[in-house]
């Protein structure tokens, strides 16, 4: 049975982005088509189906490392921002992406927050677990 470590990782996202067009509860709202993913993009992505992209990643990356927490999240999808004449600085992505989409992962029961203990934030469930392994294989 093949896990997510063992398979290419812009794959995994495209299919998992492909399974979660079927969800109910993951639906990009009616303004992501018009927002930025961050503060350092110029331009929103030109994709259709970039919300569920994020998703699968964001889901990937909860079963990599969680328990992880919105603050880190938005520090991975962040970059630097063109300044014109001035030097580049680090902006963070979107916490309202992340944040959105983190609760329509947690109404599919593929995620959870963690309260107890020293680390806090989303962890995957048994669940999550089970559709990335199914997507992987």
């Amino acid at each position: 049975m093949g896990k997510i470590y063992d398979v290419d990782a812009n794959v995994l996202v495209d299919k998992a982005a492909e399974a979660l067009k079927k969800s109910e509860n993951v639906v990009p709202p009616d303004w992501a088509m018009f927002v930025k993913t961050g503060v350092h993009k110029e331009r929103p992505p030109q994709q259709n189906d970039w919300w569920y992209k994020r998703a699968a990643a964001l889901l990937r990356k909860v079963y990599m490392v969680g328990p992880i927490g919105v603050n880190k999240l938005r520090r991975l999808y962040g970059g630097k921002k063109d300044r014109g004449s001035k030097p580049e600085h680090f902006f963070k992505g979107s916490g309202k992406i992340i944040r959105l989409i983190l609760q329509q992962l947690e109404m599919d029961g593929y995620v959870k927050y963690q309260e107890k203990g020293v680390h806090k934030g989303r962890v995957i469930t048994p669940k999550g677990m089970a559709f990335l392994d199914k997507v992987s294989k």
